[in-house]
């Protein structure tokens, strides 16, 4: 088995680099949401993108757009794309730190497509930091990738609609903490439903602003 290529590129190179013309037979944006969260799981999307695709510069960062466009965009994304999403909810991340759980919530999406094993693959992860044991994939790792590669883009916004609809449901399991406005971010009325109602089944216990109320 060859050892997989690990590169790692600039936000210029990555705004002039020509995605559609990289020798690989199929071409994976990988990207987490959730990780600075207090409760829930991290999330990771994956999408291929395909040489004929029409929309290699489409998507902009999950962060920059409106609920109403990012369900527009994850909509059209699944229509038109391969894609999958892995995660590591919040046992996982206490047992092996965010860090690594981030990582391995994107191995999963990744292993989840299910691509030919003798293909020519390639990862472009957002941030920089390689995926551990992804055999059979060379990875990019690309600092604000989100922001200036579609691919990654679009593997966040297919993410994001899904952990947020999940933190949603959650509001009706867990009434009195508004996981449905924050999704289990930070928040100053987050912190305080925690100081007031107890530590959920959901949060991070190992995080601060929860590990100082587990009882």
């Amino acid at each position: 088995m060859l050892k997989p290529k690990l590169s790692k590129i600039d936000a210029l190179q990555a705004s002039t680099l020509a995605w559609a013309e990289l020798p690989y037979d199929y071409i994976i944006g990988v990207d987490e949401v959730g990780r600075g969260c207090l409760a829930g799981p991290v999330v990771a999307g994956c999408v291929v993108f395909s040489k004929e695709s029409s929309n290699w510069t489409s998507f902009k960062d999950s962060k920059t757009l409106s609920e109403a466009k990012r369900n527009e965009f994850s909509l059209q994304i699944q229509k038109d794309h391969v894609h999958s999403l892995g995660w590591c909810d919040q046992s996982e991340i206490d047992e092996i730190n965010i860090l690594k759980a981030s990582l391995l919530a994107m191995k999963r999406s990744i292993e989840k497509l299910n691509l030919p094993t003798k293909a020519s693959k390639i990862v472009l992860v957002d941030g920089n930091q390689f995926i551990p044991d992804l055999n059979n994939h060379d990875q990019m790792t690309v600092i604000k990738g989100d922001v200036w590669i579609s691919l990654i883009s679009a593997a966040s916004i297919v993410a994001k609609v899904y952990r947020d609809t999940l933190m949603k449901d959650y509001e009706s399991v867990y009434p009195g903490f508004g996981f449905a406005e924050h999704k289990g971010y930070p928040t100053q009325g987050h912190k305080d439903a925690i100081a007031s109602l107890g530590v959920t089944t959901i949060h991070r216990r190992s995080f601060k602003g929860v590990k100082e109320h587990v009882l």
